[in-house]
């Protein structure tokens, strides 16, 4: 491989971490603060997919369609109704000035000059050894933390009519008539529901049977219903066959309950998952154990190279900003601390929101899990139609749900579909980091009104059947 290139110069460094995005800038973190000579490696643009094409420009202009929804609403809140019309492309300077401003302080902490940092592409020469450009480095260890680039579904069709996917969708500045979503996930229902709100006709075509299909069926039911009241128009349960195009628009040939359907929309986002940002790495090179692309790790997040670790959207594991970060974390402190017993990442806290509206927020263990591994439980739901300031909000799609050990009450799980999701399963994280119980619930002082005390009343349900 060094053929290709000149190579002028080589160097060591304890650790490198290769991807300079939120996982890998935790990771170089933490190993730099043990006293590891940390080197990152990314090619740019420098800040990470979370700040550059994620979490934070999605949730800047979610925000603007948030305001749009609620003031189309004025009339219900006895006020004089407004006309709020979209400007897209005004939309997109706020998220891009945002983005900016986060994308700044990242790379900022990139060029500590305590740590080492190479903008270049990694290529692995052997499991020991990367060349960056005209340098070849070699390590200790290597972290890897890519992150991820929407996935190639082959589609007869789909790339002749063209597509948005997640990542270019958020340059988009002339809003579209109408827009066919593909996939039923978070970033398409988010997407989704977006532009349904500034106006476009939307289709959301989702190939499970039920939107949010890796969830519960009751929260994935729930978010359809609210959707349909939005006037999103939500097919589930289709296999997708083809796409073709003509002067009036792009049309998505289904198969739908042993028939052929299709949707016509001007424009088409293809939003049917993420796959690991592995191309030009040259991992066979590294010897590392692929699975679908991903690369598979233990709960140390080791790869099959003791000395490679790999964490975020790359590994195997679960593709969450939060998660992805507390990867990077005990990659980096497993990395500078081989002579320690390993840290391993605990699944009981794992929690995952999308940020529809309403908001879906799940914690720890959810049904279709308990069922399929065994696990005993008590359930109990409550409704926020029936919840005060959920009434006064006009916020009243969804419920929170709990799931307890039945003979301690401790809290297993919890899911919630409705105002404020994000927020409030915070409250539960806090208490199942602690094992608590629903009789704790019940103990700890809730304001009155607020959307919090709403766990009150399923916590009580489950209290009332321990022991039956």
């Amino acid at each position: 491989m060094e053929s290709q290139g000149q190579v002028t110069m080589r160097k060591t460094h304890d650790v490198v971490v290769i991807g300079g995005g939120s996982a890998g800038y935790a990771a170089a973190r933490t190993a730099r603060d043990a006293g590891a000579d940390v080197a990152i490696v990314d090619q740019g643009p420098l800040g990470g997919l979370c700040i550059l094409r994620g979490c934070m420009p999605t949730k800047a202009i979610l925000r603007s369609a948030e305001v749009a929804a609620l003031l189309r609403r004025a009339k219900e809140f006895g006020l004089s109704p407004v006309s709020a019309r979209a400007d897209l492309s005004a939309i997109v300077d706020r998220k891009d000035r945002l983005v900016r401003e986060f994308a700044d302080y990242r790379i900022q902490q990139l060029r500590d000059p305590r740590l080492t940092l190479y903008q270049s592409q990694a290529v692995f020469q052997s499991p020991r050894e990367v060349t960056v450009g005209d340098t070849v480095l070699s390590a200790g260890s290597f972290i890897l933390a890519t992150g991820s680039r929407p996935r190639e579904v082959p589609i007869p069709g789909l790339a002749q009519a063209g597509y948005f996917t997640s990542d270019t969708i958020l340059d988009l500045r002339t809003q579209p008539g109408s827009l066919i979503v593909l996939g039923g996930g978070a970033v398409a229902l988010e997407l989704g529901q977006f532009f349904a709100r500034l106006g476009t006709r939307v289709t959301i075509l989702q190939r499970g049977r039920t939107l949010l299909s890796g969830m519960d069926e009751d929260v994935g039911r729930a978010l359809e219903a609210a959707l349909i009241d939005e006037g999103i128009e939500v097919v589930t349960g289709l296999q997708l066959l083809r796409v073709t195009h003509d002067a009036t628009g792009k049309t998505v040939w289904v198969m739908k309950d042993g028939r052929e359907r299709s949707f016509v929309g001007e424009e088409i986002l293809q939003a049917l998952g993420r796959q690991p940002n592995i191309e030009g790495l040259h991992l066979d090179l590294a010897e590392m154990t692929l699975d679908g692309g991903r690369i598979v790790v233990d709960g140390a997040m080791r790869t099959s190279q003791a000395h490679i670790f790999a964490v975020g959207d790359m590994n195997d594991v679960t593709p969450i900003v939060h998660l992805a970060i507390q990867q990077g974390e005990i990659a980096a402190y497993n990395a500078t601390h081989a002579d320690q017993p390993a840290k391993i990442v605990d699944h009981r806290l794992d929690t995952e929101v999308v940020f529809t509206d309403p908001q879906v927020a799940v914690l720890g263990l959810n049904e279709t899990h308990a069922k399929a591994a065994g696990t005993l439980y008590l359930a109990a739901s409550y409704l926020f139609s029936d919840h005060g300031k959920a009434l006064c909000l006009g916020a009243t799609h969804g419920f929170v749900k709990l799931l307890c050990a039945p003979q301690t009450g401790e809290i297993l799980g919890v899911q919630i579909v409705g105002p404020e999701a994000g927020e409030l399963i915070h409250e539960l994280i806090a208490v199942m980091y602690f094992h608590g119980t629903a009789a704790d619930l019940l103990r700890m002082p809730h304001y009155h009104p607020t959307l919090a005390e709403i766990v009150t009343y399923p916590a009580e349900s489950i209290v009332e059947r321990l022991g039956a």
